[in-house]
């Protein structure tokens, strides 16, 4: 387990540390407000991803049942943005996907330097 929890750490350092570069990037090129709704999709995505963190944890307990409810959390985000007119859906959503940029490269640095702690 201390290896799922260092795992979990360095996933959400990347997460957050993609984030806030993505976002002052989105910031400086685009404006404040496309900015703020990456930002938003970031966040959303960060609880999404401890969430699922969660869920594995609970794997190996007792309790073998699986929440389905981490992908309402984003359904629930889309719906919002498209009733309101300050949210767009687009950077919502790649804001959402940040999570998985932290995969891809965890996963990579794995498989290139399988030694690397």
């Amino acid at each position: 387990m201390q290896d799922f929890y260092r795992l979990q750490q360095e996933l959400l350092v990347y997460t957050l540390a993609f984030t806030a570069i993505i976002t002052i990037a989105v910031w400086i090129f685009y404006s404040l407000n496309i900015a703020l709704n990456y930002l938003l999709g970031a966040i959303t995505g960060v609880v999404y991803l401890k969430m699922l963190a969660r869920d594995v944890e609970r794997i190996g307990s007792q309790n073998q049942k699986i929440s389905k409810t981490r992908l309402a959390l984003l359904i629930g985000l889309m719906i919002v943005a498209t009733r309101l007119d300050q949210l767009q859906i687009l950077p919502i959503f790649l804001g959402f996907l940040t999570y998985k940029l932290s995969l891809m490269i965890y996963v990579l640095r794995s498989a290139l330097a399988p030694d690397y702690r």
